[in-house]
């Protein structure tokens, strides 16, 4: 089984260099830390005493990973959950944020366990999603990574400026799609024509 430090490393490596795309509303970001979780977390990585764009472009793998471990899997408590779901829900509460939990929050609601949605991991949810991996072992994180795909399709369809992200221009599958098919079986995962008929309103 992968480190949480590998699979930071993995993540930084998908999230990739820097970027500033206007339909993104995270803004600046680098290895997937935003602008806005440097200043959240006071973190002057030029050491110039403000916290700017410069800060996004100067960090480096290393303190990426830092940052998701510290504040994106320790923080919210990642590693209380059962270890076959923990390395989806940290890459999806790097790229969502809290919309991580509630994925799995609602999951868990729909496979008979009583819990609050509030997107956050409490003793409650800890049970639930323990008791949803020991009743469907081998299958909970394919069913949190199907619901993380379907999350991500209800987001493209409510908001054109994301299609791009779910969509490719040739009608295949988007990064984020591809994203969450990394944490799913290949049994499940969608075929380009499934994609395609998903995605067919969006023309």
């Amino acid at each position: 089984m992968k480190t949480v430090t590998q699979i930071a490393a993995e993540i930084v490596a998908r999230e990739g260099g820097y970027v500033d795309d206007p339909d993104d509303p995270g803004g600046a970001t680098k290895h997937g830390v935003t602008l806005g979780t440097l200043k959240r977390l006071g973190r002057d990585i030029t050491g110039d005493g403000r916290i700017d764009e410069m800060d996004v472009r100067a960090l480096d793998p290393a303190q990426a990973s830092e940052i998701f471990i510290q504040h994106y899997f320790e923080a919210p408590r990642i590693d209380r959950l059962p270890a076959a779901i923990q390395p989806s829900v940290f890459d999806m509460y790097v790229n969502a944020g809290g919309n991580a939990v509630v994925i799995l929050q609602r999951l868990l609601g729909d496979m008979g366990q009583r819990v609050v949605v509030d997107g956050v991991i409490g003793p409650q949810t800890i049970a639930a999603a323990e008791i949803a991996d020991a009743t469907a072992p081998g299958y909970f994180a394919d069913a949190y990574g199907i619901a993380r795909r379907n999350y991500y399709y209800r987001v493209a369809d409510a908001r054109p400026s994301s299609r791009k992200y779910a969509n490719t221009r040739a009608g295949q599958k988007g990064g984020w799609i591809r994203r969450a098919e990394e944490f799913i079986s290949p049994r499940f995962h969608l075929t380009e024509a499934e994609h395609r008929k998903r995605v067919s309103a969006w023309a």
